[in-house]
């Protein structure tokens, strides 16, 4: 239990926030809908019994009013709502009711609280993600344009796909009905269009992952085969403080262990959680599938990284990848899916991570 006098809870929408305040000296409660305002928030705070303190769910508004309370010297928690629990019987769920929960549970410490990422955090992170975007955006426009073309009986089979070769290929195609070659000619320029957007996005990153406060992390977490600028960076941003983590707990925080419902004697485990940071998860699940092939010289990428860290660092990413290779192939060799095989060693790899941000 905590010491402050007041607890609020507020149930956060992009148009209103529904705020209710407990005085545990007095009992007395109020409730309020306040205007989504860092300003209004502040003001109604300010008239509460103090000191108080401050919870709400952790959604798509932000963590603008997270910063704003903590600079005015207010305690808040930011609460991860797929941690919360609610009690099966509780069929009644109003702001009102969410509110005053947890403000109840923010007084006995009950509350599973995320961390705020700074300001320049949170950018880089935007950055990321808009990254993301593009990738799956370009994605899409490819499949349409593809698929515009076989429905015309039309293949490209003079090597891969995507390439130079292929978009100059891709120019020269004409079509008799006037409909036709103007749906083929959107669909292509939108496939140039992402993908220019994407090759954008990427010099953004890898200029701010070599200037940045994360540069050092960058450059060791690349030391390892799969993880190429984009990868370390997007893992630095989304990660943030490894220090809140160990070798074993960040594979949970990823959502990378197995689900477990046991009881008594009794003891099932299921798929992965998915719990936890979703982007994250996705770039160490990709990174982990290089490592299904054997090991051969590293690249001259790798090999550039490798020599801007300590020989301890140089040594610790050459170990994390014969660990994780023969734990691919160990896997193999018992029979496990590639797709179960790949997750196990995207949890194993997360900690080799984690062991390398850490270093110096």
């Amino acid at each position: 239990m905590f010491t402050e006098r007041t607890s609020v809870g507020l149930d956060v929408h992009a148009r209103s926030i529904l705020a209710h305040a407990t005085d545990w000296q007095t009992g007395r409660q109020a409730t309020q809908r306040l205007v989504p305002t860092n300003e209004e928030v502040l003001a109604w705070l300010r008239r509460l019994p103090g000191p108080a303190a401050v919870a709400y769910e952790a959604g798509p508004t932000g963590f603008g009013l997270a910063r704003a309370l903590t600079a005015a010297g207010i305690r808040c928690v930011v609460v991860a709502p797929s941690k919360l629990e609610r009690p099966p019987g509780d069929r009644v769920k109003t702001d009102k009711r969410d509110a005053a929960r947890l403000a109840r549970l923010l007084h006995i410490g009950e509350l599973p609280a995320v961390r705020v990422p700074t300001e320049t955090e949170e950018a880089a992170r935007d950055l990321v993600r808009a990254r993301d975007d593009a990738r799956a955006d370009l994605m899409r426009a490819r499949h349409r344009c593809s698929k515009l073309l076989l429905r015309q009986g039309i293949v490209y089979s003079s090597g891969n796909a995507w390439t130079v070769a292929h978009e100059q290929w891709l120019r020269g195609q004409r079509f008799a009905a006037p409909g036709l070659q103007t749906a083929f000619d959107e669909a292509l320029e939108t496939v140039l269009a992402t993908t220019a957007r994407r090759d954008r996005l990427d010099a953004a990153i890898v200029e701010m992952a070599a200037t940045g406060p994360w540069a050092s992390v960058v450059t060791r977490l690349a030391c390892m085969r799969g993880i190429a600028t984009l990868t370390a960076f997007g893992l630095a941003t989304e990660i943030g403080d490894w220090q809140r983590f160990t070798g074993r707990s960040i594979g949970a925080y990823i959502g990378l262990v197995p689900a477990e419902d046991s009881s008594g004697e009794r003891h099932a485990r299921g798929p992965i959680t998915k719990a936890g940071n979703t982007h994250a998860r996705r770039l160490l699940v990709e990174a982990a599938w290089h490592h299904r092939r054997p090991l051969r010289a590293p690249s001259k990428t790798v090999r550039a990284h490798r020599s801007m860290v300590s020989p301890a660092v140089r040594a610790r990413a050459e170990a994390a990848d014969r660990r994780l290779h023969r734990r691919w192939t160990s896997l193999d060799a018992r029979g496990k899916r590639a797709t179960v095989t790949v997750v196990a060693v995207a949890r194993e790899l997360a900690g080799w991570c984690w062991s390398l941000a850490l270093m110096e």
